[in-house]
């Protein structure tokens, strides 16, 4: 090794944490301060937290809870296509061809508006 190139090596480097934890290793520097170690860090406690700041969870819970309330109120309830196949399945007319009836009838729809 090359003389007067390499920095002192210190055996006891005093590690002083945030959190007021202490512990001794060798390094080059004689005193080191960090925010995390082991006593503090959220994965070795299992205190983790999940901080969600755009409320991203939250809003998607919303969503959930609207689209459930909708779909209990709407339960039971038949659409206007089922309504019309069961006037004209009363009418005498099967619901095969009370569904016929009604596609016929958008496709005349369409064919108007395109006019």
């Amino acid at each position: 090794m090359k003389k007067d190139i390499h920095p002192e090596y210190h055996e006891e480097c005093t590690i002083t944490c945030a959190c007021g934890n202490n512990f001794m290793v060798g390094s080059t520097k004689k005193e080191i301060r960090i925010e995390l170690c082991n006593m503090c860090h959220p994965f070795y406690t299992g205190k983790q937290k999940f901080v969600d700041t755009a409320r991203r969870v939250e809003k998607f819970q919303e969503k959930l809870t609207r689209i459930k309330a909708v779909a209990d109120t709407r339960k039971g309830k038949k659409t206007k296509h089922a309504v019309r196949a069961k006037k004209q399945e009363e009418k005498g007319v099967g619901a095969e061809s009370a569904k016929k009836v009604l596609s016929k009838k958008k496709v005349a729809k369409k064919a108007t508006k395109i006019k």
